[in-house]
């Protein structure tokens, strides 16, 4: 299951405004506007471990989506494939510390994504593709695109990493479940929250969500601040998750991926990758932003 190669992340990244520290958004004086997406922020924090990552998606050609471009790149993120749209905007979303987001992302570029995009995806030298739910979701056209650019990482040997990232703004528990059931059973790594696995599947445990999905090569179900446990074939590792002071929960889930798949990158066994994920995690739990501003090896 472990090579080295790049790491190619794919979806939709908006410009995420929150509060320079833990306040309400009704309140704040001070604001940060910064790059954030699931599947950049993953990109984003592999980079930071010296992972080659890259990031293709759509953004408008506006302030924001250079904005959004430059500062991907300065996270050691390369950016060069992505494309500038000028007839559909970048969308925007705003944290508000401690109760969650609000989304402003309806006819966004990334929206306008189709299969017809799948073909300026370059495979060239990947070893994982990462890809999450949220594209599913976000329109009929950018879905098709998700299963189009799946498939043609499957035929060229690629592995194919799912984080379901059930969003409940962006559809129904009962639109999603069978849609996001699929994309995992596609894949050959997959991310999922216990808590959002039962929403969507009715599983109560991490053993339930293995025997929904026997087939992943790798599971791992992620139990918020108990722990996430790691299914390779008739394996399974519990990681207990690290005791730190929560300042915003957003992103967490994508710092542990972006952990997680650097060390499997890295030829790491799979305790090592949980407990890197879970160090990353940790880290991001403790600031307002979806990334930390810092390169590490550990």
């Amino acid at each position: 299951m472990t090579r080295s190669g790049i790491l190619l992340a794919i979806g939709e990244t908006m410009a995420m405004v929150t509060p320079a520290t833990a306040e309400r958004l009704a309140d704040a004086v001070d604001f940060r506007v910064d790059a954030g997406g699931a599947e950049s922020n993953v990109a984003s924090h592999a980079a930071s471990f010296g992972v080659e990552a890259r990031w293709f998606s759509s953004l408008g050609d506006d302030p924001l989506g250079h904005r959004v471009a430059r500062q991907l790149a300065e996270r050691g993120v390369d950016v060069s494939s992505v494309e500038f749209d000028a007839q559909h905007p970048t969308g925007v979303y705003f944290k508000d510390p401690g109760h969650g987001v609000r989304y402003y992302r309806a006819g966004s570029a990334a929206s306008r994504l189709s299969a017809a995009d799948v073909g300026a995806v370059d495979l060239r030298g990947v070893a994982v593709l990462h890809v999450s739910g949220i594209t599913a979701a976000i329109s009929a056209s950018a879905a098709e695109f998700l299963d189009a650019v799946i498939a043609r990482a499957r035929a060229a040997g690629v592995l194919v990493s799912f984080d379901v990232n059930h969003r409940a703004p962006l559809w129904s528990a009962a639109d999603a479940a069978p849609a996001l059931l699929a994309l995992a059973r596609s894949a050959d790594i997959v991310f999922v929250g216990r808590d959002e696995a039962e929403v969507l599947w009715a599983t109560a445990d991490a053993a339930s969500i293995r025997a929904l999905l026997p087939d992943v090569a790798e599971l791992v179900v992620k139990d918020g601040d108990v722990g996430a446990t790691a299914f390779t074939g008739t394996d399974a590792t519990f990681a207990p998750a690290l005791v730190v002071e929560v300042v915003e929960a957003v992103g967490a889930g994508d710092a542990f991926a972006g952990g997680y798949l650097s060390a499997l990158l890295e030829g790491l066994p799979v305790p090592e990758r949980l407990a890197r994920g879970h160090r990353r995690a940790a880290l991001t739990l403790q600031t307002t932003s979806d990334s930390v501003d810092e390169r590490t090896t550990a």
